[in-house]
């Protein structure tokens, strides 16, 4: 299944993409989940099917697309996850994931516009596989990880690369409002029974920018997720960012930054194509 998250009408809800229109659930799962975060905690994601069949219609080109989780409790980010990342930042690998926080202020969902602020022009473009958590736990064991994901979307960490450089914690540079896309939708993980399998591509303006084949992350997902409930528990509807490949703009000569008018894409195969265009942060 596809599950999305949208606002209709000034009216935030969620459904599951069926062709050109979304069925919506939100009247279907009234009082028992407010949104696909809920959805997933409350483990009705086995009941969506049936729902669906008398939910009403919308067509999905109608819809604004929000951040496929627009609440999560938590969105985890992973440096540094390819080696051809390694090696262009020149950074040494590390036997454990280095990995920090972005807000869901800094997100947008799919077709929605990648806001450059205008404190800087170094906004770069990150493609990355993102796993949403079905089920919650604490010192997950890496044969039963897997088991606790709801699915998989595609998602574009931008980065503004100057404040990211301020201090040692980059934080800062990666969470700016407005800059990470994250979308098109929730692809259900009995879908893509193996995330390692998959190929990623980032393209600005059409241009291919990034290539990479997921089963070069350096920490695979499962690891990823052993090593993070180990430190605090996983709950439904987190995000986890699983790390960008090697080709990001900074890193180029000239350096190559997304700018107003562009437009940045994130495929993922068994997933789709997360399209944003990029505006100037407006001056109030």
């Amino acid at each position: 299944m596809k599950l999305v998250s949208f606002e209709n009408a000034g009216k935030p809800g969620f459904g599951v993409v069926q062709g050109n229109e979304v069925a919506d659930l939100s009247a279907a799962f009234a009082g028992r989940a407010s949104g696909l975060r809920g959805l997933i905690a409350a483990d009705l994601l086995g009941e969506v099917e049936a729902a669906a069949k008398g939910a009403p219609k919308l067509a999905f080109d109608s819809l604004k697309l929000l951040p496929v989780i627009p609440d999560p409790d938590k969105i985890i980010c992973i440096g540094l996850n390819y080696l051809d990342h390694v090696a262009e930042t020149g950074r040494a690998q590390t036997p454990n994931p280095a990995f920090f926080a972005r807000f869901p202020a800094s997100q947008v969902g799919h077709g929605q516009p990648l806001i450059r602020p205008r404190v800087s022009t170094d906004f770069d473009y990150e493609g990355e596989l993102a796993v949403v958590i079905g089920k919650g736990g604490r010192h997950i064991k890496a044969e039963d990880a897997l088991k606790h994901i709801a699915g998989y979307s595609c998602y574009n960490e931008g980065s503004i690369r100057d404040w990211q450089r301020h201090t040692t914690q980059f934080t800062a540079g990666k969470t700016f409002a407005g800059t990470g896309g994250f979308g098109p939708w929730l692809v259900t993980a009995d879908e893509i029974p193996d995330p390692s399998k998959l190929t990623l591509e980032t393209r600005l303006n059409g241009q291919v920018v990034q290539h990479t084949t997921t089963d070069l992350l350096i920490t695979p997902v499962p690891q990823i997720i052993v090593y993070l409930s180990t430190i605090l528990p996983l709950l439904p509807g987190d995000v986890i960012v699983t790390g960008t490949p090697g080709g990001v703009g900074m890193k180029r000569t000239p350096p190559l930054w997304m700018k107003p008018g562009d437009v940045a894409e994130v495929e993922i195969s068994g997933i789709g194509v997360l399209r944003n265009p990029v505006v100037e942060e407006a001056v109030s």
